[in-house]
């Protein structure tokens, strides 16, 4: 009997947890917290326009959490605009399915369109809201900046001309009569466009942190009454869901760069002046969004070293590629500190599902087992992979990682085709030269040599066989050591070089031939 009725308790622990999981339950019976990495961005002083992200990882409580889907109308006076939301439509839907089931509050906010929700559940949760005792001045308006700082920057995109990217210009309407019907609007979720009714339903439900996504983030979604800036002055942990937006920007406007180009400047605009961003990753688990028409090849950086300032030098060549290449750039910065407990840890590696290629600059970290499998299918499947100075051994921490954390500390044989031995001391100047027998290879066109570096050269010869040798260093009283070259990992091209000393970055034939790897790792001319 006893037996028999310790079976049946343990049975029912176990679909209890098995149903708490399913509803985004702890185990406990609260609510399961959600994992949100916050990304700004920092400017950095002495580099004029330069700056380096900076990540957070927080644990919010799905009771203390809303998202605000913001203007997805039914149709938009661009056919632009309406075919990229009727395209951005599901994958709001399917976050709004997975955060509602969290316990995170849904508010439905298609401005101007609200008359047609009279009868809704959802507008009487929202006007029954009581009246909040800290309602701001000002949240019944719109807001056109945050403060001067932003106004003084200014928008990094000239929309003056409405945004429309079609060709005829298509004549400006209100045409909008409601929310798209592909998002469901549920009987819990709230329906309102009204600064003022919003604020009081956060207030009531004691909502801490707010979520936004939708369109359009250069109008709408920073100015209206219960956007970004106002939310964000008036003290919400407010953040944008960066990769569930558009933005209204004609590519024949400044700065002249494709319209998914101008949308990823105004969410630079947007970390750096007005509050931070997260991707639909941190709900979803899946690799963030991307429009169909975005078309560029997806550069993404993995950053995380103490030594030379990589979280400056990347994002500034990032800057360069998108602009004056037209590729996609996502920097995943790591920690920067030399100690700690976030040296180890990384997010968004999942982005490397549509990654053309990856740029890695790490020293001795051990990621998450979690985020290094992506890096091992990005490779299986045969991505091309450059590595830069310090990732001869970006994955060998020596065992200092987490339990959870994986090490890959033969990657510079294995992938880089490397034999990183340490390096010389720092001082003498390193004479950079074209490798006997490197020919006319696509990486070094157009490249005056001999350059020199300030950075200590590296032991890291005899190379793997099958290399190519491209460039190699000097220094006084030592032998010439090899600097540059490219690979083969099963399918995937790979090219390495040593250099990467922040003066390096500021060498014009060094940032060629990083774009000239760039191409050659693409294939592309």
């Amino acid at each position: 009997m006893k037996q028999r009725t310790l079976k049946a308790l343990t049975t029912t622990l176990l679909l209890s947890i098995l149903a708490a999981v399913c509803t985004g339950q702890s185990a406990s019976g609260g609510l399961a917290p959600a994992t949100v990495h916050l990304r700004t961005r920092v400017a950095v002083p002495d580099m004029p326009g330069g700056f380096r992200f900076a990540c957070q990882t927080e644990q919010w409580n799905p009771s203390e959490t809303a998202i605000i889907i913001c203007d997805m109308w039914d149709r938009h006076w661009c056919q632009g605009a309406s075919r990229r939301v009727a395209e951005l439509a599901p994958q709001i839907d399917r976050v709004a399915t997975i955060a509602r089931d969290k316990g995170i509050l849904i508010i439905h906010a298609p401005s101007d369109t609200i008359g047609h929700y009279g009868d809704y559940p959802g507008r009487k949760i929202a006007k029954d809201a009581p009246r909040a005792a800290n309602l701001p001045e000002g949240i019944d308006r719109w807001c056109h900046w945050k403060d001067d700082i932003e106004r003084e920057a200014g928008y990094p995109i000239d929309h003056s001309d409405g945004g429309c990217d079609c060709r005829p210009r298509c004549p400006e309407s209100q045409p909008w009569t409601r929310q798209i019907d592909i998002i469901e609007i549920k009987d819990n979720d709230a329906i309102s466009d009204s600064g003022v009714e919003i604020w009081n339903l956060l207030e009531q439900r004691k909502i801490k942190n707010v979520i936004l996504m939708g369109v359009h983030t250069n109008m709408c979604v920073l100015g209206r009454p219960f956007g970004l800036r106002n939310l964000s002055r008036f003290g919400k942990n407010v953040v944008l869901m960066r990769d569930l937006t558009d933005a209204m920007y004609n590519s024949a406007m400044p700065p002249g760069v494709s319209h998914f180009t101008g949308v990823d400047l105004v969410v630079g605009h947007v970390e750096q002046f007005v509050c931070p961003t997260i991707a639909s990753t941190d709900l979803t688990g899946q690799p963030p969004f991307r429009f169909k028409e975005d078309q560029r090849p997806l550069v993404v950086f993995l950053s995380a070293e103490s030594e030379y300032s990589a979280a400056e030098t990347l994002p500034d060549f990032a800057r360069e590629l998108e602009f004056e290449h037209g590729l996609a750039c996502q920097v995943l910065q790591g920690s920067t500190e030399k100690a700690g407990p976030d040296r180890h840890e990384i997010s968004g590696m999942e982005i490397l599902a549509h990654a053309d290629l990856v740029v890695v600059y790490a020293r001795r970290r051990a990621f998450p087992t979690d985020q290094m499998k992506h890096l091992h299918a990005y490779l299986d499947r045969g991505g091309p992979l450059i590595g830069l100075r310090t990732a001869s051994h970006a994955f060998d921490s020596r065992g200092s990682g987490p339990a959870g954390h994986a090490d890959w500390p033969t990657f510079d044989p294995d992938v880089l085709g490397g034999n990183y031995q340490g390096h010389y001391g720092a001082g003498p100047v390193c004479t950079v030269t074209r490798a006997a027998g490197a020919g006319n290879h696509p990486i070094l066109a157009g490249i005056r040599l001999p350059l020199t570096s300030n950075g200590s050269l590296y032991r890291t010869s005899p190379l793997a066989a099958g290399t190519t040798l491209l460039l190699v260093g000097a220094i006084p009283g030592q032998e010439p050591e090899p600097v540059a070259w490219t690979n083969r990992y099963k399918k995937s091209r790979i090219f390495y070089t040593s250099l990467g000393h922040p003066d390096d970055f500021q060498n014009a034939p060094f940032r060629r031939l990083l774009v000239n790897a760039v191409r050659w790792a693409l294939d592309t001319p």
